[in-house]
């Protein structure tokens, strides 16, 4: 029987001719999948023979995330024209019969059977008791934490040892590591967004990506490491230590974890199960309280699972090197999160006096100026949507009569704090250096640390 290929690229171009272009550029691990429900003035047989048969076709229903909103007699009939044209896969829903239509081009074309569950529902090992005909299967579900990921890893395992060619996974940010793990859980193949084109399901990460963190390469003896807090899509944590670990030989993944509740990640800890974790906000300070350690902490590590968690915070070593050539005097703190903290907690060390504003604990700019700052220090969650404004700006212009420089949390290109800073003259530490040197020492502990070869 033909395995399906590694990685089915959904066309979710709004222009036929761009998803043309995308599905010539795919590489020989990846194939087209055609969306007939996309583009529904399409010709089913002229689209399947623009890319000579070699793609999957599609034509999802609404009701299961697709935009076909037409007559179920319409729908198949546009199966049946795609299937004349000889296309390697279609797509067919789990429990419907095979049209006659479809059947007659059997001797030629694979079947992938597919179900689309609701929220909470699970009901994958039942399915897989009484399979439909088709040569491959794909089972989706909805996340709603992050620990329901972990509760398709028997099913995939069974699936692969009786080779079943088996895809199960969850959309929604927190069901991205179903999608990236699914290799080194025993799935058969997984879904990418095109890296041109927008996903066509939440959750879809672009090819270029599970291309460059290796998914496809996967095995069982790959574990798991990743960025928890909320929001974490954007992390740069995946780029940064995926190439450390590869570069290290480091039978490791690591994904962006999206969980903003401290009993949530603690559950995920221990059922995914991971061996490294990076904390952002708000899990910084919950989290390891959580766990019995003491906060903040941005770094979690273990050699096994079930072993104790070891916890360090290289946020705090990466800003005492940033402070370390800066002139001294009274530091200016903005926020009160676990960032806030870590920055007072240097501030402390290092023997500079700190005032904290936050909006729970409010400053006047008569008292800034009282205080006059050395250094400004942003360590709110402002600047994380390129629309933010500088947080306290009355303060900022308090403190920028005296202020010499200043450092920004916060690693996006630019950020409203980092444009005031510059504006003004400030030596400005920016968020990118520090998410560098923060994350190289953090590296260090994963790849010295957590498990794998």
């Amino acid at each position: 029987m033909t395995a399906p290929p590694r990685y089915f690229v959904t066309l979710a171009h709004p222009a036929w001719e761009d998803a043309l272009a995308c599905a010539r550029r795919l590489p020989p691990e990846a194939l087209p999948e055609v969306r007939l429900d996309l583009h529904p003035d399409g010709d089913p047989e002229a689209m399947v023979q623009a890319l000579r048969g070699r793609c999957l076709v599609t034509c999802r229903r609404r009701a299961e995330g697709g935009a076909w909103d037409g007559n179920e007699a319409d729908r198949l009939a546009r199966l049946c024209e795609a299937a004349a044209a000889r296309p390697a896969w279609l797509d067919l829903e789990w429990d419907l019969p095979v049209p006659e239509g479809i059947q007659a081009h059997r001797s030629h074309l694979r079947l992938l059977r597919s179900v689309h569950v609701g929220e909470g529902v699970f009901d994958l090992d039942a399915r897989l008791g009484d399979l439909p005909e088709g040569e491959a299967y794909k089972w989706v579900g909805r996340a709603t934490k992050l620990a329901d990921n972990a509760r398709l890893k028997d099913a995939l395992a069974w699936a692969s040892a009786r080779g079943i060619f088996l895809s199960a996974f969850l959309m929604g940010d927190r069901g991205v590591a179903s999608r990236c793990m699914q290799f080194a859980w025993g799935g058969a193949f997984t879904y990418a967004a095109p890296d041109d084109g927008p996903p066509a399901a939440p959750g879809q990460v672009p090819l270029a990506q599970m291309l460059a963190w290796r998914c496809h390469r996967l095995h069982g003896h790959h574990a798991l490491c990743g960025v928890m807090g909320s929001p974490v899509m954007h992390s740069r944590g995946p780029a940064y230590h995926n190439a450390r670990f590869k570069a290290a030989f480091k039978d490791l993944l690591y994904l962006p974890l999206e969980c903003g509740d401290a009993l949530e990640a603690l559950e995920a800890l221990e059922a995914l199960p991971l061996l490294g974790a990076s904390l952002t906000a708000p899990l910084k300070e919950r989290l390891p309280r959580a766990l019995g350690l003491e906060g903040p902490l941005n770094t979690l590590y273990r050699r096994s699972p079930g072993d104790p968690w070891t916890g360090a915070n290289t946020d705090a070593g990466a800003l005492e090197a940033a402070l370390a050539p800066l002139p001294p005097g009274p530091v200016l703190v903005l926020g009160d999160g676990g960032v806030a903290a870590t920055t007072l907690g240097v501030l402390a060390r290092a023997g500079r006096p700190a005032l904290r504003v936050s909006r729970r604990t409010p400053a006047d700019p008569r008292e800034v100026s009282a205080f006059a700052p050395a250094g400004v220090v942003q360590a709110t969650s402002l600047g994380m949507d390129p629309a933010d404004p500088a947080p306290f700006p009355e303060l900022l212009a308090a403190a920028g009569a005296t202020a010499s420089w200043a450092v920004e949390w916060i690693y996006k290109e630019d950020t409203a704090f980092a444009r005031w800073a510059r504006e003004a003259g400030l030596r400005l530490v920016e968020g990118a250096a520090l998410f560098e040197a923060q994350a190289r020492l953090q590296s260090e502990h994963f790849v010295r640390e957590c498990g794998g070869a």
